[in-house]
């Protein structure tokens, strides 16, 4: 008879989290769907992951090979000025439907070519940056005294500078690349997440089941890491959202300052960087990269919104 009860017990234990789990994502689905921003950066973002993914097939031109006969050819439906050095005086084509920059190079070409850094150094820099300062937040939070000190008073220094004068005065130091870039956002942005973590912690380690799983001798890696940290990954995955835009951001005002991931790249803040110079004559070479930033970083903001109303703990009542 035991052994009936603890087998139906093993088995009722992985239903109950099954069903928890399910329920989790259908209100999660449902609260996408209600919010309606949410669901327009998700198709946003979306569209732009798609097209970072497909660049060599949604254009057939390279993105860093420019054809000089062609150069500053204006975007389809509009014409070019006639004060322009260079322009096509006619309107523009679908061969080229965002037009050329100065060197004959095929804007949406390079548009969707630098989605692709956009987004693996948003990401990148998120995960590695929230990875290594949710650990020392955790064990900051866990152990307190002197651990909690070091930690917090190293946080407290990396904050007392600037967070893009921080990134570029580390890029300055270690040179350009895209590795480089995402270690340098990384090291720049794990102070928040390591502060977020830790006030989490401070919260959960005094709950019951923490307490109970102390009593009966769990080690305290696996109550850490098994027990503390899932439930205070929440406010972690909000932050990194929004931080995934500030992230690009950040990538694209380096690149516009020459310190990004180099010019054998297309990014969008080189792109921002080369047509600056044409602003009031070739107006697409700046608009549209902007256009591109401004449309991705929005995007990811309003997902960010849906994840704080999905994961928030005190939004159980659903109507």
């Amino acid at each position: 008879m035991a052994g009936e009860r603890a087998s139906v017990s093993t088995l009722v234990t992985p239903l109950a989290e099954m069903r928890a789990q399910r329920s989790a994502l259908r209100r999660a689905l449902y609260l996408l769907w209600r919010n309606r921003l949410g669901l327009l950066g998700a198709v946003v973002l979306s569209l732009v992951t798609l097209g970072a993914i497909l660049a060599p097939v949604l254009s057939p031109h390279d993105p860093m090979t420019g054809d000089i006969t062609k150069r500053l050819t204006c975007p389809v439906l509009t014409r070019c000025p006639a004060f322009l050095p260079g322009a096509t005086p006619v309107r523009g084509s679908l061969e080229h439907p965002l037009g050329t920059d100065q060197l004959g190079r095929d804007i949406f070409a390079r548009i969707v070519h630098g989605a692709r850094v956009s987004l693996i150094v948003g990401l990148a820099a998120v995960l590695l940056g929230a990875g290594f300062g949710s650990t020392l937040g955790l064990l900051s939070g866990y152990y307190g005294g002197r651990v909690d000190a070091v930690i917090m008073r190293i946080g407290d220094l990396f904050l007392a500078f600037p967070y893009l004068l921080l990134a570029i005065a580390i890029v300055a130091v270690l040179g350009g690349g895209l590795f480089n870039v995402i270690v340098v956002l990384a090291i720049a942005t794990w102070v928040p997440y390591a502060r977020i973590m830790r006030g989490s912690v401070l919260s959960a380690k005094e709950r019951e089941y923490v307490i109970a799983a102390r009593a009966i001798g769990v080690r305290d890696a696996t109550l850490v890491f098994r027990h503390i940290a899932p439930n205070c990954v929440s406010p972690i995955i909000v932050f990194g959202t929004f931080n995934v835009a500030a992230a690009i951001i950040a990538e694209a005002g380096l690149s516009f300052l020459g310190l990004g991931v180099g010019a054998t790249r297309p990014t969008w803040g080189n792109m921002l960087a080369d047509g600056r110079a044409y602003v009031a004559t070739a107006w697409w070479l700046a608009t549209f990269p902007g256009l591109a930033i401004m449309l991705t970083v929005l995007a990811i903001n309003m997902i960010g919104d849906w994840l704080r109303d999905a994961l928030d703990p005190h939004l159980r009542n659903i109507e």
